[in-house]
């Protein structure tokens, strides 16, 4: 039975519930959104749906901070947003020249890719050479456009370095915005941003908002070092799931 933009009822409810928890999560850490939904949209939903709708999503709650982000994010988001926008459209070509299955899966190595990167060691609060940035931004860009998960690359890179929590969640909220801009984008060239995939982006937008700002509220009350536990909590709990659904 279709119910919304050509969705069934079960995609929808499956879509709304995995949209309101990621959104909390993503209120708390700053990032998790993509690794969280995409796998899960991506079982009731296309690959290629689910990516494209979460850009929408996102992109449209990073413009609603942008003022915070300004404030306090690091520079470097700005030499790795950039690299982002480079990057995107050939990782988006990639999946949507790779086949559902095999899709879904390298999504789920992707966000447990994400959980070992950040039980690495911590380093200090120094920037990172070029070479590092550079890569990141690169990969970021590269796994936008594939899997609408700029984190991998990205969240070990501020939360594995002993800097302030709201810089960090900032960063990453401004790169994230740029990724989700670039996903939209490269969406459109491709010929594959369908207006029902828009409808469903927008109709799940207050559900967004709803789990972000409670997890805001939640932000404001965690420690450094419980927050950055909960991130590899995160982290785990969404590449197990991925791949326990896949197997």
């Amino acid at each position: 039975m279709e119910f919304l933009a050509g969705f069934s009822a079960l995609q929808i409810t499956v879509a709304a519930i995995a949209t309101l928890g990621a959104a909390f999560i993503r209120g708390l850490t700053g990032f998790g959104f993509g690794i969280l939904l995409v796998p899960v949209l991506a079982l009731a939903i296309t690959p290629v749906e689910a990516v494209l709708a979460l850009n929408i999503m996102a992109g449209l709650l990073a413009l609603s901070e942008i003022r915070y982000v300004l404030r306090e994010a690091e520079r470097s988001a700005l030499t790795i947003g950039a690299l982002v926008l480079l990057a995107t459209l050939p990782g988006f070509m990639l999946l949507d020249a790779t086949p559902p299955a095999i899709a879904r899966l390298l999504i789920a190595l992707v966000a447990l890719s994400a959980f070992v990167a950040v039980l690495l060691p911590r380093r200090g609060a120094h920037l990172p050479g070029r070479l590092t940035t550079g890569l990141t931004g690169i990969s970021a860009g590269l796994l936008t456009g594939f899997a609408a998960m700029p984190g991998p690359p990205v969240v070990p890179y501020y939360v594995g370095r002993d800097i302030p929590r709201t810089t960090a969640k900032a960063s990453m909220i401004g790169i994230f915005g740029v990724a989700a801009m670039a996903g939209i984008g490269s969406g459109a060239v491709v010929g594959v941003l369908q207006w029902r995939i828009v409808i469903l982006g927008l109709a799940l937008f207050p559900l967004v908002m709803l789990g972000n700002w409670l997890g805001s509220l939640a932000f404001g009350r965690v420690g450094d070092k419980a927050w950055r536990i909960f991130v590899g909590v995160v982290l785990a709990a969404a590449a197990g799931a991925a791949l326990f659904k896949l197997l």
